[in-house]
């Protein structure tokens, strides 16, 4: 388990939501909790099946989306899976729509009917939805039975003569229109408490229950009282608003921020078709003390002018009065219609309250990340004055490696690291210039030697004008060196910085034990393979080689460009930069026609030939 993944199982929360597994970027699985925290952290203790062992032994990284409910974890889980179709969940062959609930209000004693689109518009027909697969739709017309005793039959309504009563009737679950036992009047009325009741209205049916709750329980009949409270409870879960699914036609972003006392943190959700597609955090640094609005607005700006798609619909948690201008500049780089909206109640609004929960979640893991991280990095640092016996916290370190192949094109590596972490801006690189052939210690100690020269002087120099050494490119002296290489490399460097008139503690890092060595002292020192300072150590190494190998690697490409264009007769160093200078690349030169090569300046009919005739010669061998 690697330590990003560690460190976030750690911070899980405690709230539902959907955690998306990850291996190399790539989305494995999507699952849904009612407590993440819990159902995460059991993936990576215990003992699983066969396919989920080898789901985990995959995941490297993890993403989390928080929500509300547990309904609307549900909700979502199915939009992310049917997006991403990941590799370990189970997957329907087919991509059916979500279904809906239908009533025709033009029939004779409505009935409830599922509806797989709303392929069948018109005025009196409503639809209810959409809903999570025909199980939940069904589910759905169950709990609505258990209320509404609505019809379920098809028959063709007023019948010429009554029949007999089905057995729904004989249950409680039907009025019977068929055999009259009920007007068309009472029927609508119940029908309307039906059509209150799919739109979220359950406010009566749940004053109803909750009085026979009250009644049975005056009663002592207890049982009676526990089943209407089940039933209550029933209603609320199932009446949750589905933030994760609204209408279909429902494009918006929706935009919150959460704050400390030094950064900002905004949450953008996108939503597509009604559905949550997406959620992303953006750090704001250094932005804590900005107000919501102004962060906001600052954000929106800016992520919309960069060419992403804006949405018919943008909601966000807090906006400059007036938002007219905002609105205007959306439009205009939309080309089309775009609404503003700060919500203040309703579907909206607890959209934006999801978004800001989780800004704070994500501000939370960053905060806590990063107190983490200077721990840890102090803690490096820590123990590295202590192992080494250094006089002050080693707050700057230099690391020095050579490259070479074979002797050619030797360079050296420079790499800072400050407050253990590295300052790209000031590596630097070093062409080897007084050693021939492969001798990285004579390599290492010409290195080490300008670098001490040339800082040096730089410093003498600028406090004799009054100014701060540690502001110059070279003038801030490490508190510490480390050499890629084990005693004689170090030798030979130490003998360098001494002899250009430094005195820095240096130590070498022989990579085969990662043993450390000491100037003067023959038995290494060998760190803890868990210790932080190790792993700081290992770190400055490996980026210097890094960096250097990267440049050397460049290096011989462009000596071998040159190397192909010198060994045409009449093209030296002048010529070889313009025809670079015209044609980018040396392929290019070579794929020139004759009439081509001859527009580059100091080009002549008969170099041109030479061009195609080495080309030609290239090509047979």
């Amino acid at each position: 388990m690697n330590s990003i993944l560690a460190y976030k199982i750690k911070m899980l929360p405690e709230s539902p939501g959907c955690y998306i597994m990850k291996s190399q970027g790539e989305i494995i699985y999507v699952g849904k909790a009612v407590n993440l925290k819990n159902r995460v952290r059991q993936y990576f203790h215990g003992s699983h099946t066969p396919k989920v062992a080898a789901m985990v032994a995959r995941v490297d990284d993890f993403d989390l989306m928080l929500c509300q409910t547990n309904f609307e974890a549900l909700t979502l889980e199915c939009n992310l899976i049917k997006k991403h179709r990941p590799f370990y969940n189970i997957l329907l062959k087919d991509d059916k729509h979500y279904p809906y609930l239908r009533i025709d209000l033009n029939e004779h004693y409505p009935r409830l009917t599922l509806a797989r689109n709303m392929d069948k518009q018109g005025p009196g027909i409503k639809y209810f939805g959409p809903y999570i697969g025909a199980t939940a739709v069904r589910q759905v017309m169950d709990e609505v039975r258990r209320f509404f005793p609505l019809r379920t039959c098809s028959l063709s309504l007023p019948l010429k003569a009554p029949r007999r009563p089905c057995v729904h009737h004989q249950i409680g679950q039907c009025l019977a229109p068929c055999a009259g036992k009920v007007s068309e009047a009472d029927y609508n009325a119940i029908l309307k408490r039906v059509i209150d009741f799919l739109n979220g209205d359950s406010r009566e049916l749940l004053k109803e229950l909750t009085r026979e709750m009250q009644e049975a329980s005056a009663r002592m009949e207890y049982e009676q009282a526990a089943l209407l409270r089940d039933k209550i409870a029933d209603i609320r879960q199932l009446m949750e608003e589905q933030h994760a699914i609204q209408t279909r036609d429902v494009e918006q972003d929706v935009l919150a921020v959460a704050r400390d006392e030094q950064d900002a943190m905004v949450h953008l959700t996108h939503i597509r078709s009604g559905r949550i597609e997406s959620g992303r955090a953006f750090l704001l640094e250094d932005c804590g003390a900005e107000e919501p609005d102004v962060l906001l607005a600052n954000f929106l700006t800016q992520y919309y002018d960069d060419g992403r798609l804006i949405p018919r619909n943008v909601l966000a948690q807090a906006l400059p009065e007036p938002t007219g201008e905002l609105e205007r500049w959306l439009r205009e780089r939309r080309g089309g219609a775009v609404t503003l909206t700060v919500p203040q109640r309703g579907d909206k609004a607890d959209l934006v309250r999801l978004a800001l929960k989780n800004a704070e979640d994500a501000l939370l893991k960053h905060r806590q990340s990063a107190i983490v991280k200077d721990m840890r990095t102090r803690q490096a640092m820590l123990e590295l004055k202590e192992a080494l016996g250094l006089p002050t916290l080693p707050q700057r370190i230099e690391g020095y490696d050579i490259s070479n192949t074979q002797g050619i094109l030797s360079v050296a590596s420079m790499v800072v690291f400050e407050g253990g972490m590295p300052n790209k801006k000031a590596y630097r690189i070093y062409r080897i210039k007084t050693v021939e052939g492969a001798n990285d210690f004579a390599s290492m100690a010409e290195v080490i030697g300008r670098r001490f020269t040339h800082g040096l002087q730089e410093k003498h120099d600028r406090e004799a004008a009054g100014l701060d050494p540690a502001t110059g490119s070279f003038s801030k002296l490490p508190d510490v060196i480390l050499i890629d290489g084990g005693p004689e490399q170090l030798l030979f460097a130490h003998r360098a910085m001494q002899e250009a008139g430094g005195n820095v503690p240096m130590f070498g890092l022989a990579k085969r034990f990662e043993e450390i060595y000491l100037p003067g002292r023959a038995d290494p020192i060998v760190l803890d393979r868990r210790s932080n300072a190790l792993h700081l150590v290992q770190h400055v190494r490996d980026e210097a080689h890094r960096f250097g190998i990267t440049h050397h690697r460049a290096l011989r490409g462009k000596e071998g460009l040159r190397s192909e264009l010198s060994a045409i007769e009449g093209i030296g160093p002048k010529k070889q930069a313009a025809l670079i200078r015209h044609f980018k690349s040396v392929k290019a030169i070579f794929e020139a026609t004759k009439e081509e090569l001859c527009q580059v300046e100091g080009i002549s009919e008969g170099l041109a030939q030479r061009i195609l005739e080495h080309r030609s010669g290239t090509e047979r061998g």
